[in-house]
C-alpha cells in the first residue's frame, strides 16, 4: 500500500509541475499556507501615471522629459460563492522572450463577491520581474479574504527592461499610485476594496520600493552614484526632503520585504531605517549574495521605531519564499552567460513550493493581525527563534506539555532550518 500511495503522490506532484500549478500546498506546510474559504477571481486592468519623469530617455545634462507612464496590474479578488474555479494564463519567462503556461484556482473576469469589503494588497516584482512572479502568493491570499494587485513595473519587467534609474526613483511611486488607482474604481470589483486598509509587499527591488514608501528615505549620497539616477532624480525618495514625506500613508498598515535589495550599497543609514514606523516582516535567505544577508539584518536591527520581523532560511540565496516555482519551460531554455534562466527561480537547496508555503503562513499570520485585527493570530509570530531548537512536546492526549516550544502551526521537525525573530520599537 506505502509503494501505491508513494506512486500517486509522485505521480500528482509531477503532473503539478508539467501544468505549471501556483496552487499546490504541501503536505507538511504550516497550517496557514493553506487555501482559505473564498473563490477566487482574476483580471488585468491598466492604469496610466501622467506626467511622470522619463528616467530612460533624461540625458546626463539638459532638459528632463515627461511621459505618461502606463502599469499593467493582475488582481486576484474574493469572487461570488458560484464561481466555476480554475483557469490558466500565459506569462513571459526570464528571458524575455519565451513563455509559459500558469494554472491555478482563478477564474479569469469571475463576478466579485456582492458582500462584505476586503483589504488591499500591493505586490510588487523585483529587476527584473513580472506581475506574475509571485502568483501562488497573490492567489492564495485572495483566498483569505484580501485583493490582490500585482504591478508590471514599466522598465522592470523581463521584457521592457532597461536604465536601473527608472527602479530606483519609479518604484515606491508605482506602488502608492496603483494603491490610489485600486481605491478609486468605480466597479463592482471596487466596491469590495476597503479604501484605507492596505498592505505593501516587495520582492528584491519590490522590497527597496516598499521600505522606502514604509518611511525609509534613501541617503544624500546614494542620490549622486554614477550608476543610478541622473541628474540627482532620485532626490525624490531622500530621505528628509518634501517629495519623500508626501509618501507618508495613513491608508498602509503593514509591509513585507523579500530579500531587500538596496541596504548592500548603501541607499540607507540610521536615520533612514529609523523613519519606518509601521510593522514590517523581512524574509531572507541566509547565503542571499544579491541583497546581502548580514544587509538584510542590518534592516532589521536598524528599524528601531517599528515592531518587525525576520524570516531567515537557512542556506537559501535571493529566491528565498517570494518567486513562484520555475515553469517547466524554463527547464529547456539555453544559458546565457553562463546562467540560466531557470536559476531566475529555482534555489539550490530548497524547494520552490516549501518555501512559498512558508511564506503564505507567516504572510497570512501577519496581514490577519495587521489588517483583519485577527489577535489569536499573534501566536503564530511569536516563536523561540531557532525552528531547530524549539522542542516538540506532548502529552499522552496529545496536548502540549509545558516543555513545548514547537513554532505554532509546523508539523513536527517541519522548521528546521528557518529563523524567525521579532524585535518590538525601541528594540
Amino acid at each position: 500500500m506505502r509503494s501505491a500511495v508513494t506512486a500517486l503522490t509522485l505521480a500528482t506532484a509531477t503532473m503539478a509541475q508539467a501544468e505549471n500549478r501556483i496552487d499546490v500546498v504541501r503536505p507538511d506546510a504550516p497550517a496557514l499556507a493553506a487555501y482559505g474559504a473564498f473563490k477566487v477571481g482574476v483580471t488585468t486592468l491598466t492604469f496610466v501615471n501622467e506626467d511622470q519623469i522619463d528616467l530612460v530617455n533624461t540625458p546626463a545634462e539638459g532638459d528632463v522629459p515627461i511621459y505618461d507612464r502606463p502599469l499593467t496590474v493582475e488582481v486576484w479578488y474574493p469572487a461570488a460563492s458560484d464561481t466555476t474555479s480554475g483557469s490558466s494564463f500565459e506569462v513571459i519567462l526570464r528571458d524575455g522572450e519565451s513563455t509559459a503556461t500558469l494554472t491555478g484556482q482563478a477564474a479569469r473576469d469571475a463576478q466579485p463577491r456582492t458582500t462584505g469589503t476586503f483589504p488591499l494588497v500591493i505586490v510588487s516584482h523585483g529587476y527584473p520581474g513580472n506581475r506574475f512572479l509571485m502568483s501562488p502568493l497573490a492567489e492564495n491570499l485572495a483566498s483569505k479574504g484580501y485583493v490582490v494587485a500585482s504591478i508590471d513595473h514599466r522598465d522592470s519587467t523581463y521584457d521592457d527592461q532597461t536604465a536601473f534609474g527608472s527602479t530606483l526613483v519609479n518604484r515606491p511611486w508605482d506602488q502608492r499610485f496603483v494603491l490610489d488607482q485600486m481605491t478609486d474604481l468605480d466597479s463592482d470589483l471596487g466596491a469590495i476594496i476597503e479604501d484605507d486598509n492596505a498592505a505593501i509587499i516587495g520582492y528584491s527591488m519590490g522590497g527597496y520600493g516598499a521600505l522606502i514608501y514604509a518611511g525609509a528615505g534613501v541617503t544624500e549620497a546614494s542620490t549622486q552614484y554614477s550608476w543610478g539616477a541622473p541628474q540627482g532624480l532620485l532626490d525624490r525618495n531622500r530621505m528628509g526632503s518634501q517629495s519623500h514625506r508626501e509618501l507618508e500613508d495613513d491608508r498602509v498598515k503593514a509591509f513585507v520585504a523579500f530579500g531587500p535589495w538596496g541596504n548592500n550599497t548603501g541607499f540607507w543609514d540610521a536615520d533612514g531605517l529609523a523613519g519606518v514606523d509601521k510593522p514590517l516582516m523581512l524574509i531572507a535567505g541566509s547565503v542571499d549574495s544579491v541583497s546581502v544577508y548580514e544587509a538584510m539584518r542590518g534592516i532589521f536591527e536598524g528599524t528601531l521605531n517599528t515592531t518587525r520581523h525576520l524570516l531567515t532560511f537557512q542556506n537559501a540565496n535571493h529566491n528565498a519564499g517570494a518567486p513562484m516555482p520555475a515553469p517547466v519551460e524554463s527547464y529547456a531554455l539555453p544559458a546565457v552567460n553562463g546562467w540560466f534562466p531557470f536559476e531566475h527561480y529555482a534555489d539550490p537547496v530548497w524547494d520552490n513550493t516549501r518555501m512559498n508555503n512558508i511564506s503564505q503562513h507567516f504572510i497570512t499570520a501577519y496581514l490577519d493581525l495587521h489588517l483583519k485585527g485577527d489577535a489569536a493570530k499573534a501566536d503564530y509570530l511569536d516563536l523561540v527563534p531557532s525552528g531547530a531548537e524549539a522542542v516538540w512536546s506532548l502529552d499522552d492526549a496529545g496536548q502540549p506539555t509545558e516543555t513545548h516550544t514547537y513554532w505554532e502551526g509546523f508539523r513536527e521537525q517541519s522548521a528546521v532550518g528557518l529563523r524567525f525573530e521579532t524585535r518590538q520599537a525601541g528594540e
